[in-house]
């Protein structure tokens, strides 16, 4: 609440004519006006998520072969669509709906309005001057916006793991049960305010509740965990691990990008959406608190990318170094270092110190770095290593905070600064790891449900045929076998005229004369006219 809500809660009764009524009148147009950039801002903040959507498709398309880039894409745009229903029908019911931070109710999944949208925006009244009296309205629908966001955000994540060998009717069907179900019990759980996890109750799990600012865990976890399920039981590409004969190939054969072009543009999209997805989450930007958290957030944001990116690709430079003799320098590496660092600082980027932003970059990196090697040893085929950016990253980002949570800014983020990270604990002559083990309990349920409730779904799809496609497709292509051709028209002249322009070119001493196809079709066309 500003102070100009405030303000106004004091002049509730005061009538014209008052001593008081101009002051309360300036009062309630102050309110209007912070109302108005605070929604402004969210719509703002939204819609840079909402084009993180371009970049995972720029880099998703760029890191697949050329014969599957029409798949890709269509199946970005769709996780757009899906997300949007699924959201909108029953997922933000589930996500908000009943929610009330001011009780110490606690509730497993939402059960109480905004199904369709249904109780959002419908309390539009006026006063007897005409006036717009519910400021909230607009709030309200801001909301569902910027939350139907980040669950397109979690459902993109999943489609370049599974790339190049899906179909699209399971893609389909996951995408929607994710945004319409399962990410909306993990958003009720941690950030709904009568979720069992949440920091946002008058009286939170172990005091202090799971502090996830932007969705580390919530987002990242979620989506990374579903990716790791659905490649595990979709299995890796043809040729990836195994040759023709299903043994074992002695190292995992390497399908080169298409595009490094679309991969360092989806790269650098998805890193600029990102000042949308932390700083705004602050919700609110029209008052010093707010203001400062965003401006915090995206600081923070920077810092990590930035660590998170060198520090991947130099790890890489040194491994192979040691290994070969030769230093070489893979962009890929760097890419997904940045991404990475970019999911770890999610959850933390409003409590923590600039100084503990790189160190949580620089470990997203070394995470990222691991864990994709750890999945090559698993034999585990992620097209886009979105499990390693996403997943890994998203467990470490939130330990971090555990970790890092600095007092002074959590009191602001979080109007509570009892249970902040482990080492200022200790700074504080205490060993209190209540908020730690609240964000360790927080990764263990965000697995526990993810995996409880998709393996048996892919599985599903799996034992039906509905989640793989026929091999000879998946050699052929997923463009020309389910999408009518080629994504790139890649059809050369005719030979033959390249021969006789460069014969004509050689004997003519540059005089090119039209082919001979062209001279006939002159000629008939000027016999027609004569005619």
């Amino acid at each position: 609440m500003g102070v100009s809500d405030e303000l106004v809660d004091l002049c509730a009764g005061v009538a014209e004519g008052d001593e008081n009524y101009g002051a309360c009148l300036a009062a309630s147009y102050a309110n209007s006006i912070e109302t108005g950039v605070d929604v402004f801002y969210l719509i703002f903040a939204a819609a840079l998520v909402f084009l993180m959507q371009a970049g995972f498709a720029m880099l998703c398309a760029g890191s697949v072969r050329q014969k599957n880039v029409k798949n890709i894409m269509l199946k970005n745009l769709l996780d757009a669509c899906g997300g949007a229903l699924g959201f909108w029908s029953v997922g933000y019911a589930f996500a908000y709906g009943g929610a009330d931070s001011s009780t110490d109710k606690k509730d497993f999944i939402g059960s109480s309005n905004y199904f369709f949208l249904m109780n959002v925006g419908n309390t539009v009244t006026y006063d007897e001057d005409g006036f717009f009296v519910d400021q909230n309205v607009g709030y309200d629908y801001v909301g569902w916006f910027f939350q139907f966001a980040f669950a397109a955000t979690a459902a993109t994540i999943v489609a370049g793991t599974v790339a190049e060998r899906c179909k699209m009717s399971a893609y389909l069907c996951y995408s929607i049960f994710l945004t319409g179900f399962v990410y909306p019990v993990v958003v009720h759980a941690i950030w709904s305010g009568n979720g069992f996890l949440t920091a946002f109750n008058s009286s939170p799990t172990f005091g202090v509740g799971v502090i996830d600012f932007a969705g580390s865990g919530v987002v990242h976890m979620t989506g990374g965990a579903t990716a790791l399920v659905a490649a595990k039981i979709l299995g890796p590409r043809l040729g990836r691990f195994y040759d023709a004969d299903g043994i074992p190939l002695p190292e995992p054969a390497t399908f080169p990008a298409h595009s490094v072009a679309l991969q360092i543009l989806g790269t650098f999209i998805l890193w600029f959406g990102w000042y949308g997805f932390n700083p705004g989450s602050s919700l609110y930007i029209a008052n010093a608190d707010s203001a400062a958290v965003a401006a915090l957030a995206a600081v923070n944001t920077t810092i990590a990318a930035a660590a998170g990116c060198v520090t991947a690709m130099f790890t890489d430079t040194l491994v192979g170094q040691m290994k070969t003799g030769e230093a070489m320098y893979d962009l890929t590496m760097a890419m997904n270092g940045a991404l990475g660092g970019l999911v770890a600082i999610t959850a933390g980027c409003s409590v923590v110190e600039p100084w503990a932003s790189l160190v949580i970059g620089i470990v997203g990196g070394w995470v990222y770095f691991g864990f994709s090697n750890l999945l090559l040893k698993l034999k585990i085929d992620d097209a886009v290593d979105a499990i390693p950016v996403h997943f890994a990253n998203g467990a470490w980002g939130v330990i971090a905070v555990g970790l890092f949570a600095e007092p002074g800014r959590t009191m602001i983020a979080y109007s509570q600064d009892k249970h902040v990270g482990w080492f200022y604990s200790w700074g504080r002559g205490s060993s209190d790891a209540t908020l730690l083990w609240a964000q360790i309990c927080s990764i263990l349920f965000i697995i526990g449900w993810v995996f409880a409730l998709m393996t048996p779904f892919f599985m599903i799809l799996n034992c039906l045929g509905m989640f793989r496609v026929d091999p000879l497709e998946e050699e052929v292509g997923l463009d020309i076998s389910h999408h009518k051709g080629a994504a790139y028209d890649l059809s050369q002249p005719n030979k033959e005229d390249v021969e006789e322009l460069v014969a004509r070119r050689s004997t003519a001493h540059g005089k090119v004369e039209a082919p001979s196809q062209v001279s006939k079709a002159a000629d008939e066309a000027e016999g027609d006219e004569e005619s």
